[in-house]
């Protein structure tokens, strides 16, 4: 009788990062995993699929603005998922100790392997080295993994809007949150 052992399968190489350009291969993965994620419920204001020449733009877009940091997620190298950090204005002084995240999101495809903790994690420490003490994020009510991401890794619920998003002729309420990162900026 020959070898009866089975193979293990291979462990996927998770990476997540931040970006300050793509290559022609990384936007069309991350145009691919948007569409997966629109596709899904999930894509950040999109409700429809838009075009792929405007999907392009924007994440074009994203990395032209001074005030807007990428993070991607890969799953074997290819991009699966984003996280963006917004920074304020520098004339808005009085809120120049917090920073906003958005466009969290791991496409369907990609999901069980902990890319959206380490991308917020991620969002968190360059948050950190840019000397900000608090981000805020909102999402929609519906999204109860999300929620439950947030809320474990010490997101505070502060407020839910009851007009947040209109989807397929439907109101759904948002949630917001905080979260201190840095005790010393916030005193």
């Amino acid at each position: 009788m020959g070898d009866q052992t089975q193979a293990k399968p291979a462990t996927p190489t998770l990476l997540t990062e931040e970006v300050q350009e793509l290559t022609l291969g990384d936007l069309n993965d991350l145009c691919d995993a948007t569409d997966a994620a629109i596709l899904d419920g999930g894509g950040f204001g999109w409700i429809k699929l838009p075009a792929r020449e405007i999907l392009e733009r924007y994440w074009r877009g994203v990395l032209t603005m001074p005030s807007r940091m990428l993070f991607v997620a890969r799953l074997d190298g290819v991009i699966c998922g984003t996280a963006q950090l917004i920074t304020p204005p520098r004339n808005n002084e009085a809120q120049g100790f917090a920073a906003t995240m958005t466009t969290v999101f791991v496409a369907p495809w990609a999901r069980g392997h902990g890319l959206s903790r380490r991308l917020i994690e991620n969002i968190e420490q360059a948050a950190r080295e840019e000397g900000f003490g608090v981000i805020h994020v909102d999402i929609r009510e519906s999204l109860d993994i999300a929620i439950k991401l947030y809320e474990s890794m010490g997101y505070v619920h502060f407020g839910t809007n009851p007009y947040y998003a209109k989807i397929d002729g439907k109101i759904i309420p948002g949630r917001y949150y905080y979260k201190v990162i840095d005790q010393a900026l916030v005193k």
